[in-house]
């Protein structure tokens, strides 16, 4: 079977690499093998987005595309970054000011309450769509931490650990 991942995040891409390899007859193709269009994420939520990914790649693609949309909540923000996240600092994608900005908006905060949301959909050229949504809950740390994943992995500690996501190693993400 080959399907097409909808993403041209490098962190992104990398990830469902590592977490598809093991899947068998799958020939995944990425943006390098199979290019397409940029989209605008225009929905409301993860899964809106992940759905309108999904569907404009595969209607260009003509092959079943797998897209996904992610971001961090942040309790004591109101759900902020949200659906912002990977442009929380501005309109260009920057994980390091995104990272500063948000320990600046948690300085003194006491509830640090966070977690990751992700939606994934997969569309079929026949018009099948199948969907799914995650939640990792944890805290955001006081600083930076480990120099593995991307994003806000530095800052995230997942409820049960005492490192951040940018500590742990692929394995235990």
């Amino acid at each position: 079977m080959i399907l097409l991942l909808g993403s041209k995040n490098p962190g992104k891409i990398d990830e469902f690499k590592r977490l598809l390899v093991g899947v068998p007859r799958l020939r995944l193709l990425t943006c390098a093998e199979h290019p397409f269009s940029s989209v605008s994420e225009t929905g409301a939520t993860f899964l809106e987005n992940a759905l309108i990914k999904a569907r404009t790649i595969c209607a260009e693609a003509k092959i079943p595309v797998l897209a996904e949309d992610a971001g961090l909540e942040v309790a004591a923000l109101d759900g902020a970054p949200g659906i912002l996240s990977a442009r929380f600092s501005g309109a260009e994608k920057d994980y390091a000011r995104n990272n500063e900005r948000l320990l600046a908006r948690m300085g003194g905060v006491v509830d640090r309450r966070a977690r990751f949301v992700s939606a994934i959909a997969l569309r079929l050229p026949s018009g099948g769509e199948f969907t799914a949504r995650g939640i990792l809950s944890g805290k955001i740390a006081a600083g930076l931490a480990g120099m593995g994943g991307f994003g806000y992995d530095p800052l995230f500690i997942p409820d049960g650990y005492s490192r951040t996501l940018g500590e742990l190693s692929a394995r235990e993400k």
